[in-house]
């Protein structure tokens, strides 16, 4: 039974860094949170006190001030009790409303699927950051005791909770530069995400343990000797690299943890930019450095405004050794983030006025009120948050940053959208290059316009950024609402004329936009968009204008070539197991591109002469394509019968370990249609078995089976 909670622990945590706090507001919030959460428990068991009272421990950990730690105790009383947010605002004031409104979770909003929502949740984040940064340090402090407590939850729900961490929490722990929550956040992910692969470093870490303290002491004398024979004061540290880095590795490298030699990294913190310089000519005096993994994030800080010099060398034994060297202030920033810029002065608040230097942050608000599809900002974000960066000259002089593997497409988009849009070529350091030309540091761009250049669909293979991705594919969708609303008008043109109806009249009497809206359309554009997309049928809009006796009866069309195939193929037309909503007798197929499962979020898209075509909600392909083709689809409870999909195995080559795999894919009760095995001289191999599945609970099933046998890193649902 865990000890409830105390309010003392906390305020004499707050007190060691922020003296003058007033502690009488944190007790009175401590005391308000015990009142309404009286009674409730936790999975765990313990009082759900604990939780709050955790979260604002970890907000204190980060030397934050009052409001945030009030915050912290406050932050689930609205969602998870009856407080309302006006009882909180009389009791504690505007600014911690404001704070415990931006952290309340979105369970009360009726989302279309699980994607949207937590698309949704991490727009109204960053909307909440526009105006409060400290809304975001007290989100990540409470998904960090969440992370640390999640043993207690549904399995379903540990790995569901831990992929939106590892893709959304830590990657932005990351960009806010807080360095020991990322790494927190990423280790309990991958702990249950990969159990087998955790466990297993653990075990692997924990083996040499002796050797490795041997090791880092030996170095640490090295090091410390070197810098007091030049005069240099200096905190030198060693310590072993947390797991999730050294997963990556394993994972980028196709290497096993024997294979893998910088498992260590070694600190030093100086007093001065002039000695981390010093410090750095004395270790590749002493130590020969590696080529090609020196970093000076000195003279270009990374967009969190982390500041270090990075090497690797040649250590004892001959083993690579990664050394970062920065200043005690630099180093604060590094470990604190944002968290850092908040200043306490004797007498006074705390002040932060350093958020205009977190450039990216005014980069994401941009990009939510820019984007209205959820799936694709989420998208975007998570595609922006994991950047490796390049840094490019204009021909100003100006310093820009983008990500690796930008071009100079990326670059036109950058400078302005019109530029983007007419971007035909650009000269890099005087020379011509095409547009696929992969930016490089050091590069000077000047790009080349010319008017009758216009974007193509191509052109999303080549970008980067989700600045150019958005603008692109918005171009691309205004062109095709464009058409669909030229064809739309010559449809209808044509069936009105055949009852002497002429559209320019009926518009002028304002009869067109009458019916747009008993259809549900927003205007007329609309709905000449809808006809030609061929979501709305122009019999729909004669019904409004002739009266039904009148109208010619709807004559059966002969089945086409297309449809009959089809239903060869897929034996018979309707049993696909998918509903189409306000689309009747249409042609149904699923996309190749996702091959979406019985059980998973989908979106159906109209194209004419091709029916609807099924895609999962989150499939790369919806984001290129206009929202207006969007139609609701479902399954249908009939949607069982089995489909070919691609599992994709890593693992280690070693005898026996295919035909356990195979016994754990047919303990699922599922069949196994076709098998490749590769191997690889490192004792690795990928093995990709096309399974026959039912829905995404099953293919859920094979997974974790998959990933329980021992020796398999991962599997996974092959792409495509």
């Amino acid at each position: 039974m865990s000890r409830e909670p105390k309010v003392g622990d906390l305020v004499e945590k707050i007190q060691a860094y922020y003296p003058t706090a007033n502690v009488e507001m944190i007790r009175e919030a401590y005391d308000f949170s015990a009142r309404v959460h009286k009674g409730q428990k936790r999975l765990s068991g313990e009082p759900y006190l604990v939780h709050p009272m955790a979260v604002a421990g970890i907000i204190a950990d980060l030397k934050l001030d009052v409001p945030s730690i009030v915050g912290g105790l406050l932050h689930d009383t609205v969602e998870d009790t009856l407080t309302t947010l006006d009882e909180v605002k009389s009791v504690f004031g505007q600014e911690i409303a404001s704070l415990v409104d931006g952290v309340t979770k979105l369970s009360r909003v009726n989302f279309t699927s699980h994607e949207e929502k937590q698309a949704e949740n991490f727009r109204k984040m960053i909307l909440a950051m526009a105006k409060d940064v400290r809304v975001i340090l007290i989100k990540l402090a409470d998904r960090t005791h969440n992370m640390r407590t999640l043993g207690h939850m549904p399995v379903e729900k540990q790995i569901a909770t831990a992929q939106e961490t590892l893709e959304i929490y830590a990657p932005l722990s990351n960009r806010l530069g807080i360095a020991w929550i990322k790494d927190e956040l990423e280790d309990l992910s991958l702990k249950y995400l990969h159990p087998e692969i955790y466990y297993q470093l653990k075990r692997n870490v924990a083996k040499k343990k002796t050797a490795r303290e041997k090791y880092i002491n030996e170095v640490l004398s090295i090091i410390s000797k070197k810098l007091e024979e030049e005069g240099i004061d200096a905190e030198v540290t060693g310590r072993p690299k947390h797991f999730y880095s050294i997963y990556q590795k394993m994972e980028s490298q196709n290497l096993l943890y024997d294979q893998i030699y910088d498992l260590v990294a070694f600190r030093i913190l100086v007093d001065t930019v002039r000695e981390c310089y010093e410090t750095m000519g004395v270790i590749h005096a002493h130590w020969k450095p590696v080529p090609g993994r020196f970093k000076d994030y000195i003279a270009l800080p990374k967009a969190n405004m982390y500041q270090s010099l990075h090497t690797t060398v040649i250590g004892p034994y001959g083993e690579r050794m990664e050394i970062q060297i920065r200043t005690h202030e630099m180093h604060r920033v590094a470990e604190e983030g944002i968290a850092a810029h908040w200043r306490y002065k004797e007498g006074k608040d705390f002040q932060f006025n350093e958020i205009q230097r977190f450039a990216w942050l005014r980069q994401l608000i941009e990009w939510q009120q820019n984007l209205q599809d959820p799936q694709e900002f989420l998208h975007n974000i998570k595609e922006d948050l994991f950047p490796e960066e390049v840094y490019v000259f204009t021909p100003k002089g100006d310093l820009l940053n983008f990500p690796k593997g930008a071009t100079v497409i990326d670059f036109a988009y950058r400078i302005h959208s019109e530029v983007g849009h007419h971007c035909s070529g650009a000269r890099v350091n005087g020379q011509l290059v095409p547009l696929k030309y992969l930016l490089r540091s050091g590069d000077t761009v000047e790009i080349i316009t010319t008017h009758q250049q216009t974007p193509s669909r191509d052109w999303l293979k080549l970008v980067k950024t989700a600045r150019a991705k958005s603008k692109i594919r918005n171009w691309i969708k205004s062109q095709q609402r464009e058409r669909s609303v030229v064809l739309g008008r010559q449809i209808l043109d044509s069936d009105l004329s055949r009852y002497k109806l002429d559209y320019a009249t009926l518009r002028r009497q304002g009869r067109i936009d009458s019916i747009a809206r008993e259809l549900g359309m927003k205007d007329e554009e609309t709905l000449l968009a809808s006809i030609g997309y061929g979501k709305v049928t122009p019999r729909q809009v004669l019904t409004k204008l002739v009266p039904l006796e009148k109208l010619e009866p709807i004559r059966k069309q002969p089945e086409g070539t297309l449809e009959r195939l089809f239903r060869l193929v897929s034996g018979q037309k309707r049993d696909l197991g998918i509903k189409v909503q306000g689309v009747e007798d249409v042609l149904v197929r699923f996309a190749r591109c996702c091959h979406p499962l019985p059980g998973e979020n989908i979106i159906g898209f109209i194209t004419r002469g091709r029916g609807v075509t099924v895609h999962v909600s989150n499939c790369t392909t919806v984001l290129e394509s206009d929202p207006h083709r969007k139609v609701e689809v479902s399954w249908q409870d009939n949607g069982q019968t089995p489909r070919p999909i691609k599992i994709e195995v890593s693992c280690v080559d070693r005898p026996g370990l295919l035909a356990a795999i195979s016994a754990a894919i047919t303990g699922a009760d599922v069949n196994i249609a076709r098998a490749q095995v590769r191997t690889f001289p490192d004792q690795k191999a990928l093995n990709t078995f096309e399974v026959m599945i039912t829905n995404s609970e099953q293919l859920q099933r094979v997974l974790r089976n998959i990933s329980r046998v021992k020796g398999v890193y991962k599997a996974m649902r092959a792409k495509g």
